[in-house]
């Protein structure tokens, strides 16, 4: 896999899925599986069985990874979800935004 052009941080719009349309941050970037984590969306049920540090057990819900291909990056300017494209500002190679031509990165 090639390096991702969505980093930490971000914030994505769910393309495809059962969370089509909703919101979140990225926490997580697996870039060997093409796979990222996004905070809220893709959430799956665990059942987990007692042990010493949890002695109760239970049920909780977490992230699941889902496929990058599936997320596009927020437009800073439009709120609609953008490709990603790459300049050169001040000698600085800078993510920008290429429905709007915005920049991505502080």
């Amino acid at each position: 896999m090639s390096a991702l052009k969505i980093k930490k941080g971000d914030t994505v719009i769910v393309l495809a899925g059962k969370d089509k349309g909703k919101e979140g941050t990225v926490t997580r970037n697996l870039p060997r599986d093409g796979k990222v984590v996004v905070a809220g969306v893709n959430m799956i049920t665990r059942h987990n069985k007692p042990n010493q540090s949890n002695p109760n057990g239970g049920i909780e819900r977490i992230e699941a990874p889902m496929a990058v291909s599936n997320v596009a990056i927020k437009d800073p300017t439009t709120g609609g979800p953008t490709r990603v494209g790459f300049a050169m500002v001040d000698g600085q190679k800078v993510r920008i935004a290429k429905k709007s031509g915005a920049k991505i990165d502080g």
